[in-house]
Formats: structure tokens, C-alpha cells, sequence
């Protein structure tokens, strides 16, 4: 087979015409080089949900401090809360803090 022959193939003609071979060279840089390329998109949509779980969580979180708030308005829960969390007494009132170790130790026989 000559070169002839093979360049008048219709595959070859068609992957040779100068639109054919703009259009692929504009496709290859629109998808990996260009600014807003296929994968900085892609990057971007995976930061974009990174951040909407982040909001999600902090909405939560934001949400359950509101219900804080709003029960230690009572006095008597914000002094159960000031006992638990911070270890406040009363005067003349002695508090014992008992621990569990819930390891189980190993004894060296």
C-alpha cells in the first residue's frame, strides 16, 4: 500500500482536515489547560462540598447552643450546668469527683 493510497482513505482525510484538527486542539485545551478547565471544575464541585458539610456542621452545632442557651436561662439548670461542667460548689460544700478507668490493666505475672 502506497502512501498515496493510504492518504485518500476517507478515515484519514476526515482525522487530516485543518477542522478536524482545530477542533480537537481546542477540545484538549478547553478540557486540561485552559483557566477554567474540566478539572479545576471538578476540584472546585469537590471544595464546594467540602464546604457545604462544613456548614451543615456548624448550623448544627449552632443550632444546639441555641437549646443551650435557652435552658440554662433557667437558674436552676444554669447552676446544674456550672456544677457538672466546671466543678462550682457551694460555700462550705465539699465535692468528690469519682473517676472510672475503664482500661483493664494487665497484670504482669
Amino acid at each position: 500500500m502506497t502512501f498515496k493510497q493510504f492518504k485518500n482513505k476517507p478515515i484519514v482525510k476526515f482525522i487530516t482536515n485543518k477542522y478536524v484538527i482545530v477542533f480537537v486542539f481546542f477540545i484538549i485545551w478547553m478540557f486540561f489547560f485552559d483557566e477554567n478547565s474540566l478539572l479545576n471544575h471538578l476540584e472546585f464541585n469537590k471544595e464546594i462540598n467540602k464546604l457545604n458539610s462544613k456548614k451543615e456542621y456548624y448550623q448544627r452545632e449552632i443550632k444546639q447552643d441555641k437549646e443551650l442557651i435557652k435552658k440554662l436561662e433557667d437558674k436552676e439548670e444554669l447552676e446544674k450546668f456550672a456544677r457538672e461542667q466546671y466543678h462550682m460548689k457551694k460555700e462550705n460544700e465539699e465535692i468528690y469527683l469519682i473517676e472510672y478507668d475503664t482500661l483493664e490493666k494487665n497484670s504482669n505475672n
